[in-house]
């Protein structure tokens, strides 16, 4: 007699097309294995249910790991590249972040059966389970279907995660609750076929107010900023946002659409989007190009002619009858917390991790999760502690936490200790101790630098430290990226970092970019620029060298982004300077290595150097220019002279040109037309300027700026040229990084 399959135990307890849809993917698994379905064809449907591939050792081996632990015998010997199952990672869609204690439970278990008893939770609400089988997935999506939660469009060019404030419903300025309206969105809109045509990813998300920072609309391809008007309840949207390599700041759409017309406003969105949106270059795919390609009178114009063309649906107003719940009733009654004895440390985590919430009585407690890692054990541990104090009132957050809302203010004591019994009262939620952070290299593909090592190093000396902090730094922000498309939201940091690296001498160093004057208040507001890279060893130096420079020149109550501006980008690229320059390797090895992980990034000896001091590359020697010259743009932005910083845009990504051309053709001149025609005629058209992830992305902004060379005179369209230059120089690093590579792989003796 065979086994009871979880097939047959949940038959009948998932949502019917859930339930035909996870039959139809484990027939494609089969049909994967088989060899009967084609890679490519197999890879869009595994993303649109929510599976990846994933990085392992860096790329290169399966024998260790930098921060996780591979749970299987059957470690595979080949890399994901080769074999198609390779354990990967799944993400699973929660809606503004909102989980039961069964659903919690749920999640725990899986962790711990399928993955490496992590959940992680990331900087849009979902969570994610690593290393896991592609055979176990349909089992796993299953097991979820069962208590409403799908993976479905959690991944590929669809509309992801709905995120919202995980504050919504208790927080004192909103203007009303956004959270039933997400919901709404992600059921009207999941697997909706005007959303299935789009040649890149669609991320909406909701705001209950203007001025926090906690729904991040400014930043998504579409966001929903609740408002009252006469009576009644809309909202202020906006489109075109986005982090990436080149963040986009989203236009104002519209700045009241009332809740019954939201749902066929943002599906002639979709359409529009899908109908004139790029398909061919994914590079330029996502809806924030469309809008500034058409500008936003135009779209404006198209989405109110497309309304016209939406097929009546009675599902556009049906959720206003009926809300959906978003949220259980608190299980005990508000209570104010009385002035007596409290647990060893409950003072210092009351201080960071608890806020009274709008309905008098009521706290919301956040739970700081380093890295946004719970364990499987934690996870099962706050199911019963939320039954008991919170019931279904669980919520996650952009900056990887978990919130608990609705705690009788009386209950806190007895809650900590609950929490902290299982290490999951840790304080110093929403300081700069809490630092945010995407997988990196860890088990990202796109990975170039271990985001997650320096943020764990961060964490623990911001921590040592903490009580000592002035006050004014206590509540800054840091968010890292492992490389430049901003998964860590580096870009609205007060202090950002995102992974690249430089060649010193033959080998590689770990470097990260900093990036200042980000602002996530008023819904991510403000991004922050470039200041310069600096060897990853060095980035906790760097971090104390600016808070501290903020705290001995500050201004009263000036804030660090105003102090960044008052100081300006040469001034601040000074404090930075010092921490820029990389020790000789005989020196001080270590910083030829990353964090967290022991082996030497390395891309080969290519000579010895001299005692007199390290032989630099002609091409090292020539980028330091291009290098210069779009520090320049950056200065001429921040001073508002836009032509000046599109103009140094440009001429950097000529002199990163030129010093690759001049590795081959000494003799290239500087005239603009001969170094684009050696330059794409070598690197571009031969495809190997391209890497492996971004392709020939950035070698398209100096051939489009070259074919039109004429200034705008904008702001954000010279912020932008300034930010592709900086990609571009660092694509040219990369690619004489591989260069550089294959000729020292061609000079190993026969035998070596």
């Amino acid at each position: 007699m065979s086994a009871i399959t979880w097939k047959d135990r949940l038959a009948g307890q998932m949502d019917p097309d859930w339930e035909a849809e996870i039959d139809q993917f484990e027939a494609q698994v089969e049909l994967r294995k088989q060899g009967k379905l084609e890679d490519k064809v197999f890879a869009e449907t595994r993303l649109r249910r929510g599976v990846y591939g994933q990085r392992y050792d860096n790329g290169e081996r399966f024998d260790g790991f930098a921060t996780r632990q591979l749970p299987f015998a059957d470690v595979p010997t080949k890399g994901p590249e080769t074999l198609w199952d390779a354990p990967g990672m799944t993400r699973i869609k929660v809606p503004y972040g909102g989980v039961s204690p069964q659903q919690l439970e749920v999640l725990s278990d899986l962790a711990e059966e399928y993955s490496d008893e992590i959940l992680h939770v990331t900087t849009r609400q979902d969570y994610q389970l690593h290393f896991v089988h592609i055979e176990d997935t349909p089992d796993l999506m299953r097991r979820l279907a069962a208590v409403g939660i799908t993976t479905r469009e959690a991944c590929g060019n669809s509309v992801r995660n709905v995120t919202a404030c995980p504050l919504s419903g208790v927080c004192k300025t909103e203007s009303f609750d956004v959270s039933p309206y997400a919901r709404a969105l992600m059921e009207f809109l999941l697997g909706h076929p005007d959303v299935q045509d789009f040649g890149r990813k669609f991320k909406p998300a909701f705001s209950g107010c203007e001025q926090e920072a906690c729904g991040l609309v400014q930043l998504h391809d579409a966001g929903f900023i609740a408002r009252v008007k006469d009576g009644k309840r809309g909202f202020k949207v906006v489109v075109g946002g986005g982090l990436g390599a080149v963040p986009h700041q989203a236009h104002v759409l519209s700045e009241f659409t009332a809740v019954e017309d939201f749902l066929v406003e943002i599906q002639a969105v979709a359409r529009v989007f899908a109908r004139l949106g790029e398909k061919k270059n994914r590079n330029r795919a996502r809806i924030k190009f469309l809008i500034a390609e058409l500008g936003i009178e135009e779209f404006k114009r198209l989405v109110v002619e497309e309304i016209k063309t939406v097929p009546p649906d009675p599902r556009h107003t049906e959720f206003l009858e009926d809300l959906p719940v978003t949220g259980g009733a608190a299980p005990r009654p508000p209570q104010r917390l009385d002035g007596g004895a409290k647990p060893p440390g409950f003072d210092v985590w009351h201080e960071t991790n608890v806020s009274s919430q709008r309905q008098e009585g009521y706290a919301v407690v956040t739970i700081n999760l380093p890295l946004g890692d719970l364990t499987s054990r934690q996870g099962r541990a706050l199911a019963d502690i939320a039954r008991e104090y919170v019931g279904d009132n669980i919520r996650t957050s952009v900056e990887q936490n978990m919130l608990l809302r609705f705690v009788s203010e009386a209950d806190l004591p007895a809650l900590y200790s609950a929490l902290d019994v299982v290490g999951l009262a840790i304080p110093g939620a929403g300081t700069i101790v809490d630092v945010t952070s995407c997988p990196g290299t860890d088990t990202c593909k796109l990975g170039i630098a271990a985001s997650r090592g320096l943020a764990a190093e961060l964490r623990t000396r911001l921590a040592t430290k903490s009580a000592s902090l002035d006050d004014a730094v206590k509540n800054m922000r840091i968010k890292i990226s492992g490389c430049f498309n901003s998964c860590g939201q580096h870009h609205i940091a007060d202090i950002g970092f995102y992974g690249n690296s430089r060649g010193i001498d033959g080998r590689r160093v770990p470097h990260f970019q900093v990036i200042l004057g980000g602002q996530s208040r008023e819904n991510a507001a403000q991004y922050g620029m470039a200041m310069g890279s600096v060897p990853s060893k060095a980035a906790p130096e760097v971090v104390d060298a600016l808070t501290e420079g903020y705290v001995q020149g500050r201004e009263k109550g000036e804030t660090f982004q105003e102090w960044i501006g008052r100081l300006g980008k040469r001034n601040v690229r000074g404090i930075i300077q010092p921490f820029m320059k990389v020790p000789a390797y005989d020196a001080q090895p270590g910083f030829y290595t990353d964090w967290s992980d022991a082996r030497e990034f390395t891309i080969g000896d290519l000579g010895i150097g001299e005692c007199a001091g390290e032989i630099v590359s002609l091409f090292g020697i020539e980028v330091m220019k291009a290098e210069s010259q779009v520090f320049d743009a950056q200065c001429s932005l921040e001073e508002g002279d836009y032509e000046a910083a599109e103009d140094h845009a440009y001429r950097s990504m000529l002199s990163a040109a030129r010093a690759l051309v001049r590795m081959e053709y000494i003799d290239v001149t500087e005239d603009p037309s001969e170094i684009v025609t050696q330059w794409k005629t070598r690197f571009f058209d031969t495809e190997r300027f391209f890497d492996r992830f971004a392709k020939g992305k950035f070698g398209q902004y100096l051939l489009d700026w070259h074919a039109k060379p004429v200034p705008s005179g904008d702001r954000a369209n010279a912020a932008r040229r300034v930010e592709e230059a900086q990609l571009f120089i660092e694509a040219s690093h990369g690619c004489e990084a591989r260069l550089a590579a294959e000729q020292a792989a061609l000079e190993v003796p026969a035998g070596a």
